[in-house]
């Protein structure tokens, strides 16, 4: 098949209605639109990822969708060759700021199956019948549909992955029946639940042993998580490294810490591999499984296009030889909201290494521990914003004003006056950042970069960024005005800047694009 050219980009809110351009991807087999919309086949009642090797259909037979719970809604199935589903994310949940983005990210964490609807809508400050016109609108599947799909993708892995009796899988994925359950599994696999394990065992995805009863092991599950190349995994792993809390994360090769779930505690171990991303996770309840994995592909930017970044920064004349010399560069993002919030804070106006000092020292004293931690594993969870409120004085050491600040911001995240997730407005949740005493523009902007992925943030006051503009021949009064060439990847820009402000140039040659 003769190969062609397709730019991708997310830039383009509503992909899947640009049917030309989404059967060019198709008929080429770009693996870079993987996640960015479902192709489906009237012929077949099929739906499949971009990159499927089966042969293409005409085109008078496919139509696109965004999603593929919209897919599903249409009466199409998932391809048992492609498996639509096990694809990374689209990366216009990180690139967009409306309605439908900030769903899709709330409802990827489980929102809908913890709260329904109704919390869901809540936490995006829209009435119910809003949200589902906007949702259909603009993702071609309403809340329900969306987070059925979800609950689809979960059942799957654990069916395939663990030994859990069918029954506890059903509701670990958050169905409410198992009629409901085995209904939903034969609709979108078009097998049932132990058609689809046995199959997962002809093809040697070994199912791996998960006793939901033993609180001291927890439910330990190996999973294999996607991202589009290329992807700088050293330098996730270096970032985090250097601001690992002694007691909830260590680095060694691989990258291990602590979770805060909804229904307890979790562990994880992540490894990149060539290929994807390995993931051990071990849970105190397995329900949390989503939630999990949601937070870590957040944590390591998974859902990035490293592609769109590249074709923007490449050609550059100040950074475009870090861009070639390390493409794929990502920008880490958190795995709990008030966590990053009281890390921020105790990293103002102080180094790195000392600001972890303070959280480890914060850990030591007000962690909790984690009874299904391995040995060699962190075992603490970062504290609780209401115990930091409660203790914040006996343990911390330095100024009585910035002590008083942050138990001031940990009080109130702990009685919700503060409420820091996935799901906020940007500006609303920078305009309540900044109206808490001790949180200036540099911490409500690092949170919104790291929490919301905000892909055209610059921290241009941050002083090792500067110090990396500097490196560059970039003065400080000439950064804001020449960073408007990296729109809109300006966080991904002051990645590379925070790294040549420690790092030896590249030695690697380039030449400057006209």
């Amino acid at each position: 098949m003769a190969q062609v050219t397709v730019t991708a980009s997310p830039m383009c809110a509503g992909l899947w209605r640009d049917t030309e351009r989404c059967y060019r991807a198709v008929s080429s087999r770009d693996a870079r639109f993987d996640g960015q919309f479902v192709v489906a086949v009237r012929t077949t009642r099929i739906y499949c990822r971009p990159s499927c090797p089966a042969m293409t259909p005409k085109p008078q037979n496919v139509e696109f969708f965004p999603t593929s719970a919209a897919a599903q809604s249409r009466g199409y199935r998932a391809c048992r060759r492609c498996l639509p589903d096990a694809v990374p994310g689209s990366p216009e949940w990180d690139v967009r700021a409306d309605l439908a983005a900030r769903a899709m990210r709330l409802i990827s964490e489980g929102t809908v199956e913890r709260e329904g609807v109704s919390g869901l809508s809540r936490r995006l400050g829209y009435s119910e019948r809003q949200l589902s016109r906007v949702l259909n609108t603009e993702l071609g599947a309403g809340p329900l549909a969306l987070a059925r799909a979800h609950r689809a993708h979960s059942a799957r892995v654990l069916i395939e992955m663990s030994d859990l009796p069918i029954t506890d899988i059903a509701f670990a994925a958050g169905f409410s029946s198992v009629r409901q359950f085995n209904d939903t599994i034969r609709e979108v696999f078009a097998r049932t639940p132990s058609e689809l394990r046995a199959a997962a065992a002809r093809r040697g995805h070994g199912r791996q042993h998960a006793n939901p009863h033993a609180p001291s092991t927890g439910v330990r599950l190996c999973l294999r998580l996607p991202f589009r190349e290329p992807f700088d995994a050293s330098g996730v792993l270096d970032f985090l490294s250097a601001r690992a809390v002694p007691g909830v994360e260590a680095v060694d090769g691989d990258y291990r810490r602590t979770l805060r779930l909804p229904h307890g505690p979790a562990v994880v171990r992540v490894t990149a591999r060539p290929t994807h991303v390995e993931c051990v996770v071990r849970l105190a309840d397995v329900r949390d499984l989503s939630g999990a994995v949601s937070r870590v592909r957040r944590l390591w930017d998974l859902n990035a296009d490293p592609q769109a970044v590249f074709d923007c920064l490449s050609g550059d004349p100040v950074i475009g030889s870090w861009v070639h010399a390390t493409p794929g560069i990502r920008v880490p993002g958190a795995v709990d909201g008030p966590e990053l919030v009281l890390r921020a804070i105790l990293g103002q106006q102080v180094s790195v290494a000392a600001a972890r000092t303070a959280a480890g020292r914060l850990t030591a004293d007000l962690g909790e521990p984690v009874a299904i931690a391995s040995d060699g594993d962190p075992a603490r969870l970062f504290p609780s914003p209401a115990t930091v409120a409660e203790h914040a004085d006996e343990v911390l050491t330095g100024p009585r004003r910035r002590i008083a600040a942050i138990r001031g911001v940990a009080a109130a995240l702990a009685s919700g006056t503060l409420d820091v997730h996935v799901g906020r407005e940007a500006d609303e949740l920078r305009h309540d950042l900044l109206s808490m005493p001790g949180i200036g523009p540099w911490t409500a902007d690092y949170v919104l970069m790291r929490l919301l992925h905000r892909t055209d943030l610059l921290l241009d006051t941050d002083r090792a960024l500067l110090r990396g503009a500097q490196v560059l021949g970039l003065s400080p009064a000439r950064l804001a005005d020449h960073a408007r060439r990296w729109r809109p990847w300006r966080s991904y820009a002051g990645m590379y800047l925070w790294r040549a402000s420690s790092a030896p140039h590249p030695r690697r040659p380039w030449k400057e694009t006209p």
